[in-house]
């Protein structure tokens, strides 16, 4: 039997790796081999599967202490039935408090099998996480978007017994069907993966030449999802059942997309409100002006009161985006800031010149009253 690639070679990390350098491994490969940046090229599909397939082992914390048991000095880590699988761990590994003081709790005895009791079920299928860029638009009114998911299938030439069609696998003669064995620590019993079956709860004695025994498939499942109006940067929106098929027919899990939202040039998120910055000249500060604004859907008209000053906010109320919870549209916060000239004409200067000594009070006088020492100058 062929053996299969390491996984830690496979996404360009160490042993030792963390779970954040995993993930950044991960994600920087993905968006390299992804199907969508390459269509058509079929040597880049299989090394995104190859890819998620390492991702789906190293990153879930019970698989991966599997693996790197199953691939460690006294391991072998090949296809088929005596290799790892990294689908048989993930019902977990077993409650320890059930197994205190050996066969008191359950019929469990301490010579380290299962005895009697109720056949492990099938294992709920994983739950997937992806990304889906939107632009700002897209967010704010909502949209259709193509996704492209990696996940696994039941194999076709098996139907996911992972068992040569015209055989069924037997059910493990050390753990009895349960997929967990006890081993006695003294007065305490605890719960491990059966070291027979590899906590699969069955053996098979002649597997599928498709998936070499595992039941499953790496794929890519292409769909469209709805993406409702409202969402924000980095909003996790669930999609039940849509995740992995579970093992021999158990439940699906759900798909979790995660939304990445372009930023707007004009308009900024704050929460469900929108904030746009309004420039406003001198004149217009002072008299006070009629002056228009953008919104989400056009345009609107704005009264900027005599005397506005720098960074006075003005809202329209339930003219921002709608509410992810559907209580209505959120608000629109207009920032009024001086647009003040870097450089004057003469004639501009000139008339700057004659306002200043109309207006020739001195707005800084209030910062020293009670100052008893004569100011000094500054260099």
């Amino acid at each position: 039997m062929a053996d299969r690639p390491d996984y830690y070679k496979v996404l360009g990390v160490g042993k030792n790796a963390s779970e954040d350098e995993i993930k950044k491994a991960y994600r920087k490969l993905a968006r390299r081999y992804h199907p969508d940046a390459n269509p058509g090229d079929r040597k880049a599909e299989e090394r995104f599967k190859e890819i998620s397939q390492a991702h789906d082992v190293l990153s879930d914390a019970d698989k991966r202490k599997a693996y790197d048991r199953a691939t460690g000095p006294f391991g072998t880590f090949t296809q088929g039935g005596g290799g790892f699988d990294p689908s048989a761990f993930s019902g977990g590994f077993g409650d320890i408090l059930s197994n205190l003081f050996g066969g008191a709790a359950g019929g469990r005895g301490q010579t380290g099998s299962v005895r009697g009791g109720a056949r492990q079920r099938p294992a709920r299928g994983r739950d997937l996480e992806t990304e889906v860029s939107l632009t700002f638009d897209q967010a704010v009114n909502g949209a259709q978007l193509p996704l492209a998911v990696p996940t696994s299938e039941p194999c076709p030439t098996c139907q996911g017994t992972g068992a040569k069609p015209g055989t069924v696998p037997r059910v493990c003669p050390v753990c009895e069907g349960r997929g967990v064995e006890a081993q006695s620590q003294g007065i305490f019993s605890m719960s491990q993966p059966c070291s027979n079956c590899h906590g699969n709860g069955t053996v098979i004695d002649d597997p599928c030449p498709t998936c070499h025994g595992s039941g499953a498939q790496r794929s890519v499942r292409r769909m469209r999802v709805n993406i409702p109006a409202g969402v924000k940067d980095g909003s996790r929106i669930r999609l039940a059942g849509k995740g992995e098929p579970g093992l021999r027919g158990a439940e699906p899990g759900d798909l979790f997309v995660i939304t990445r939202v372009a930023e707007s040039s004009v308009f900024k998120r704050a929460g469900d409100n929108l904030e746009v910055e309004v420039p406003l000249t001198i004149p217009e500060a002072l008299q006070g002006a009629i002056i228009e604004v953008p919104t989400l859907h056009g345009r609107k008209r704005l009264r900027v009161p005599p005397g506005t000053r720098h960074g006075t906010v003005q809202r329209l109320r339930g003219e921002g985006p709608s509410r992810l919870n559907g209580k209505g549209r959120g608000d629109i916060h207009y920032r009024f800031v001086l647009d003040v000239p870097s450089s004057l004409s003469a004639e501009e200067a000139e008339i700057v010149d004659r306002l200043s000594q109309v207006m020739n009070g001195n707005p800084r006088a209030r910062l020293f009253d009670g100052d008893k020492e004569p100011a000094g100058s500054a260099v």
